[in-house]
């Protein structure tokens, strides 16, 4: 099924992925230079349309004055995504429970472009799915990020482990500091929901759980915050200075 994605980021990734196949709406009086040029060089149609066209097609959404239609995003297979691991260095995957937020799946999105994770696993009941949303916040990250869709997060962990993975879980309950855990190894970082953590199965299938610090007055932290200090810390420990 087609939907809108608007943008300048996301719709010049998507062109650059191949995935806009016939025209891109500019706003009238809309002139970047490169960008037509970039628009030319993949053959595709220019069409100008007024503000109230925008409106009435995106809603009050800011879409830079570009917008254009693209199929539905795909996902891949499990066994795609093992068979894709990267050679020289150790794999690195996120799992996401029932992350309903697509403003959090698309900042993670981002963030797992940044530091070169492998893979992003989510599962297809009680979770935000892959839409225009979560690519306009990824800024073009949700191009290069593989997101696999599974009907069962704790038996995939299963699967996971063993073909060698170590399950690192995000919770407040006999946890220890995140920066405690050795991350040289093949690694799935899981954070749970915004509001109910990492579900219980899940939780067991975890070999560690880390907890981060906080000294304020909030007990807990956005959903994409918490995992971009984790993969951060797995960064850091990976590419020590």
């Amino acid at each position: 099924m087609k939907e809108w994605i608007y943008g300048k980021n996301m719709v010049v990734e998507a062109i650059r992925a191949g995935k806009v196949e016939n025209e891109v709406i500019l706003q009238q009086g809309m002139q970047d230079v490169k960008l037509l040029e970039l628009l030319k060089k993949h053959h595709l149609k220019v069409v100008y349309q007024n503000k109230a066209y925008f409106k009435k097609v995106l809603g009050d959404v800011r879409s830079q004055g570009i917008m254009a239609q693209i199929e539905g995003y795909d996902y891949v297979e499990l066994e795609d995504l093992l068979m894709k691991q990267p050679r020289g260095k150790f794999p690195l995957y996120v799992m996401l429970d029932g992350l309903e937020d697509p403003h959090n799946l698309g900042a993670i999105l981002r963030t797992a472009d940044a530091i070169g994770v492998d893979g992003i696993i989510i599962g297809k009941n009680r979770s935000v799915s892959l839409n225009s949303t979560v690519a306009k916040v990824s800024t073009g990250a949700i191009e290069y990020v593989p997101v696999c869709q599974v009907t069962n997060l704790s038996r995939t962990l299963e699967r996971l482990k063993k073909e060698g993975f170590w399950v690192v879980g995000t919770d407040m309950q006999d946890a220890v500091d995140y920066r405690q855990v050795e991350y040289n190894m093949p690694l799935v970082i899981v954070i749970g929901s915004e509001g109910f953590g990492i579900s219980r199965l899940v939780l067991e299938k975890c070999d560690y759980k880390v907890t981060l610090p906080m000294i304020g007055h909030v007990t807990s932290l956005n959903a994409s915050v918490a995992c971009a200090i984790m993969l951060y810390e797995v960064h850091k420990g990976r590419n020590p200075l």
